[in-house]
């Protein structure tokens, strides 16, 4: 076959060839091996099974005792000294480290928490809208995709104004290292710039948390720098990593959802004319549609903890296996003309938002949230709002990034 998962060519290629490439792997009995090339000091080149079909997704999400999060979602695996560096992820983790971190972090995205923000992200999408009139259309991604999300988790961890705009730099930085490499050296340059950006990420929030610990606030990051009813709190190594994992994976995935929403409206106009015939009706579905076509984190990677037999497939401890997001959304065998967008069709069992089980978007409702009030704004507000042109892709096999989008009003 003319498809290599591992290979940075392949995710050169366009989006529909991606997906027909998919859907061929799909139609296999059993799931493919990739060999993964050796970087030094980047990646173990070990290799990994493809899970490309929603049911062989789902199993291994719900079955993390055998596909273990440890030690390393991301693809490729990167080496052992990276967590040694900036401390470890709550997403590289399993049971019960991971529960316990989840079980702390989970009140930051409770109902009432969610529900007191409404009224801020109201406010930002108004402003974010007012820029774009003002402004003029330029880029859809910069003038509003991008802003919202960053701009929400900075006011729930309150960061002072004049750290946002390096908070933005950060992450825009971290973002463009993941996925893929194009070569050794590039590697190296990015990983550098990487690793500065995250350290200044964790240095900033540390010291904000000593400074909470000690005058809590009521925001996000006194929460998790005080002790609970449990005494559970977060140790500063614990805080800086769930920080960088915030900043990165929260912004994302309504970043991602936003950006190719535009483009998918304006290229289905028969869907947006019925979204807008009644736009509380038909939000929530739209919102879990443009998540299922879009699958704004493409893949996680999980490895395996005993032999285990999978559709057939006799994978041994070790094995590395990879969760195809993207490929799961489009499975023919659970929805129906899967590369059609229809805000009717019954959306509840993608995995856009991860698979079930223990590691779960935490961030979904709000994410949802975001969604939802910043396309109430832009289409009641601007209701010609349209893309023009094709949109810029990040080039990554992890993260469905828009770099750029034309657009008018």
């Amino acid at each position: 076959m003319d498809i290599d998962l591992a290979d940075l060519d392949f995710w050169r290629r366009p989006l529909k060839e991606r997906h027909e490439a998919f859907a061929r792997l799909r139609q296999l009995e059993h799931p493919v091996f990739f060999p993964e090339k050796k970087v030094p000091l980047l990646r173990s080149g070990k290799g990994f099974y493809a899970l490309v079909r929603h049911a062989d997704v789902v199993e291994a999400s719900r079955n993390a005792k055998i596909f273990s999060s440890e030690p390393a979602v991301t693809n490729p695996e990167p080496p052992g000294w990276i967590k040694q560096v900036f401390g470890e992820s709550m997403v590289n983790m399993d049971d019960p480290r991971h529960a316990r971190l989840r079980r702390i972090v989970t009140r930051s995205f409770s109902p009432k928490m969610l529900a007191g923000l409404q009224s801020d992200i109201e406010a930002a999408c108004a402003r974010i809208v007012d820029d774009v009139v003002s402004e003029g259309p330029r880029d859809f991604v910069s003038q509003v995709a991008a802003r919202l999300p960053i701009h929400v988790i900075c006011d729930m961890l309150d960061i002072p104004q004049e750290l946002r705009d390096k908070v933005h730099q950060h992450v825009d930085i971290s973002t463009a290292y993941t996925g893929v490499r194009p070569s050794l050296a590039r590697s190296v340059q990015m990983a550098g710039q990487n690793m500065l950006a995250l350290l200044a990420l964790q240095r900033m929030v540390i010291k904000l948390g000593h400074e909470r610990a000690a005058d809590p606030k009521g925001d996000l990051v006194s929460l998790l720098v005080t002790a609970n009813v449990d005494g559970e709190k977060l140790t500063d190594k614990e805080l800086g990593s769930f920080f960088s994992l915030l900043l990165v994976a929260g912004n994302e995935t309504a970043r991602n959802t936003m950006a190719h929403g535009l483009k998918i409206l304006t290229d289905n106009p028969a869907q947006r004319e019925l979204l807008m015939s009644d736009f509380d009706k038909h939000i929530g579905n739209t919102i879990e549609e443009m998540v299922r076509y879009v699958s704004p984190i493409m893949q996680f990677r999980r490895t395996v903890t005993e032999d285990y037999s999978l559709r057939g497939l006799e994978l041994k401890k070790g094995d590395k296996v990879v969760l195809f997001y993207g490929s799961a959304n489009r499975d023919e065998s659970v929805f129906p003309n899967p590369d059609t967008f229809d805000i009717t069709r019954e959306t509840k069992p993608h995995v856009g938002f991860g698979g079930p089980g223990p590691h779960f978007c935490l961030g979904a409702n709000l994410a949802r949230q975001e969604i939802r009030t910043m396309y109430r704004e832009l289409l009641t507000r601007l209701p010609d709002l349209r893309a023009t042109g094709e949109p810029e892709l990040l080039l990554s096999n992890f993260d469905n990034s828009v770099r750029s989008q034309p657009f008018t009003f």
